[in-house]
């Protein structure tokens, strides 16, 4: 993972890769550091806009002249030192670290254009809430970036909505980072410049776990809007964020033994995020709002996303497909529901029946929290 040459010296250039909501509150929060920290960083950090139009005008002249992204995160100012670029390769180039905030969908087509682009002593970290997943198997997002672009990333998931932190209400967050002896790019580093006052860094080792986490949470939150949109109440709710999370561990010691039970049970990316998600967030509102309707998911993902994803919808589908090959489906039954809710009509009102006397419930790997 490291370069044969010497680790280069401070300061350091920062590109964001991605625009939306998380992807600009993020770029907001490097920014700032980079601006307060320049035995660090370089000032200005670039973000990669996809260009588009907005009220007749380029998305990206509109960020560079009001400092603000007035289709995915209007209301909030971005720093002056933030650089909107339409040409992905231009964003990167001659960055050090990249940090990674694009729906996972997109990430193949990404890295396909930045191959040309990196170099072996940049780094990256991802800010995708999602695993590259199909019946053939699991890849994480950072083992994704470092086997299609050769540099090593880590990882930053947790309990994070894009417009409170943008609002700078305080959260917390958890950062996956592990560099080889010697790297430039320090956890330290890295740690630097995304803590804010508002948002608090906890570094960890396990990037399995906090990657995981932040996939499967979607479709917990999932479920939790199902629950909510039928108005069942609290108790339910709660019922559903248990076994969602006892569904996530257990997914991650039965196919990645390494995975650290605490990242799912005492870091924000584990039960701060789950229990975050299922009470607001993209996932939790469309869910919802197919229970309320009766409209396709994809239907509503159009109406109310603004060009958005709801990444657990996706998510339910590959894991589905992951398990099935496996024959594990009866190991994760909120997970199944979740999908056959989705896509195969199930009524969800037989979700209590469901979640009755399932293996997974009995199993030593699920036991109480």
């Amino acid at each position: 993972m490291s370069s044969n040459s010497a680790p280069k010296a401070p300061p350091y250039k920062v590109s964001v890769i991605g625009s939306g909501n998380w992807g600009s509150a993020i770029c907001k929060i490097v920014a700032e550091s980079a601006s307060e920290h320049p035995e660090f960083f370089e000032a200005e950090v670039r973000m990669w806009v996809y260009e588009e139009e907005f009220n007749g005008r380029k998305l990206t002249e509109i960020i560079n002249e009001q400092h603000e992204n007035v289709k995915y995160l209007p209301g909030i100012k971005l720093p002056a030192t933030v650089k909107a670029i339409p040409n992905i390769k231009e964003a990167a180039a001659g960055a050090d670290l990249l940090v990674f905030n694009v729906p996972h969908q997109f990430l193949k087509g990404i890295c396909a254009q930045l191959k040309d682009t990196v170099t072996p002593n940049m780094r990256a970290v991802s800010c995708i809430k999602g695993v590259e997943l199909s019946a053939d198997g699991i890849s994480l997002i950072s083992e994704y970036i470092y086997n299609e672009l050769g540099i090593f990333c880590g990882a930053l998931s947790g309990a994070n909505l894009a417009p409170e932190v943008a609002q700078e209400k305080f959260s917390e967050t958890t950062i996956a980072y592990t560099p080889s002896p010697g790297d430039a790019i320090t956890t330290d580093i890295v740690r630097t410049l995304f803590h804010r006052p508002y948002f608090h860094v906890s570094v960890v080792n396990d990037v399995i776990g906090v990657s995981l986490c932040g996939a499967l949470k979607n479709i917990v939150a999932l479920a939790s809007g199902f629950v909510d949109g039928m108005g069942w109440g609290d108790n339910a709710k709660a019922a559903v964020i248990r076994r969602g999370l006892l569904e996530m561990r257990h997914f991650g010691t039965v196919f990645f033994p390494s995975c650290e039970n605490a990242t799912f049970t005492e870091e924000s990316c584990g039960v701060a995020d789950v229990i975050t998600s299922c009470n607001g967030g993209r996932n939790h509102r469309i869910a919802a709002a197919m229970m309320k309707t009766g409209k396709p998911i994809y239907e509503l993902e159009a109406e109310m996303l603004n060009g958005q994803k709801a990444q657990g919808v996706s998510t339910a589908e590959e894991v589905h497909e992951f398990l099935e090959r496996r024959d594990k489906l009866a190991e994760f039954p909120l997970f199944t529901a979740v999908y056959d809710v989705l896509f195969k009509g199930l009524d969800p009102k037989t979700l209590p029946s469901i979640l009755e006397d399932t293996p997974s419930a009995s199993s030593a790997n699920t036991a109480k929290l």
